[in-house]
């Protein structure tokens, strides 16, 4: 962590809880000589404080990580993955930051564009996962997937989940997709209600641009970015997704491991309490 001189507090849209917490941070950070903005993201910050849930993390990542500024999330929200700071624990958490005692992780993130008959749209960002959804029609879609040039797999779906290691927890895992540590690059394709049993999640390399195309006749196809709708796909579009050279720097809880965490937040592999204490 670099020194903390100028530090962004970021609020849940339409939270009083998290207006009031972020009027208190403000004042706690002033009386430490640092300087303290509330929800604007500019690259003069050292730190950003995220007071929400992991939908308010999501919504600023793309941002923080091209400005390469460091996230701590306060966990005001319901299961937080990405907020791994409890609300409790925001000051001391923030002691510790000052004090250059936390772990930042470089979280992957994706960047994503759609190109057709209409051109090429601007990449667009994400932490957890880019999404092709059906939408309201009543069929499934074909989704044909290519790896660089390499031919992947047609599926017949629902949809297609692409996903970084962060948001293997997320979309991707209800779809049964597998969890991943966000420590292994990679990317995890998996379709969405498969025609075909055989059709399984696939983990590739991280250095691997994916393209996928819709065919057949469908309408209502959209492309999701972080829970957002981005755009609409049509079957002469293609989706091209790749990692982005900028990470985002995340702060690690000071007290809680990245199994902790799952264990706390899914109950994944049964409570501590069950198994025995490593040895030495």
């Amino acid at each position: 962590m670099r020194k903390i001189q100028r530090a962004g507090v970021i609020v849940k849209r339409g939270s009083a809880e998290a207006q009031i917490i972020a009027t208190e941070l403000k004042t706690w950070l002033q009386g430490r000589g640092i300087q303290a903005v509330q929800d604007a993201i500019t690259p003069d910050l050292d730190l950003l404080i995220i007071l929400g849930g992991d939908g308010t993390l999501l919504h600023i990542a793309a941002k923080a990580s091209q400005f390469e500024i460091p996230v701590m999330g306060v966990n005001l929200g319901s299961l937080g993955f990405l907020t791994e700071v409890a609300e409790k624990d925001r000051l001391a958490a923030l002691e510790k930051v000052l004090a250059g005692e936390v772990a930042l992780e470089k979280r992957m993130m994706f960047k994503a564009r759609i190109s057709g008959p209409a051109g090429i749209n601007e990449w667009r960002y994400a932490l957890n996962d880019v999404v092709i959804s059906k939408g309201t029609i009543d069929r499934l879609v074909r989704l044909c997937t290519w790896a660089d040039q390499q031919y992947v797999a047609s599926y017949k779906a629902d949809g297609l989940i692409f996903s970084t290691p962060t948001g293997s927890t997320a979309y991707n895992l209800s779809a049964g997709g597998p969890i991943v540590h966000p420590s292994i690059a990679s990317i995890l394709v998996t379709p969405i209600c498969p025609f075909m049993l055989e059709s399984r999640p696939v983990l590739l390399p991280a250095d691997v641009c994916l393209t996928t195309r819709l065919t057949g006749h469908a309408t209502d196809v959209q492309v999701i970015v972080d829970g957002q709708p981005a755009w609409d796909m049509g079957e002469e579009d293609s989706l091209e997704i790749v990692v982005s050279e900028k990470k985002l720097l995340l702060v690690c809880s000071p007290w809680e491991g990245y199994f902790d965490i799952l264990r706390n937040k899914l109950n994944w592999g049964g409570r501590i309490e069950d198994f025995p204490h490593k040895e030495g």
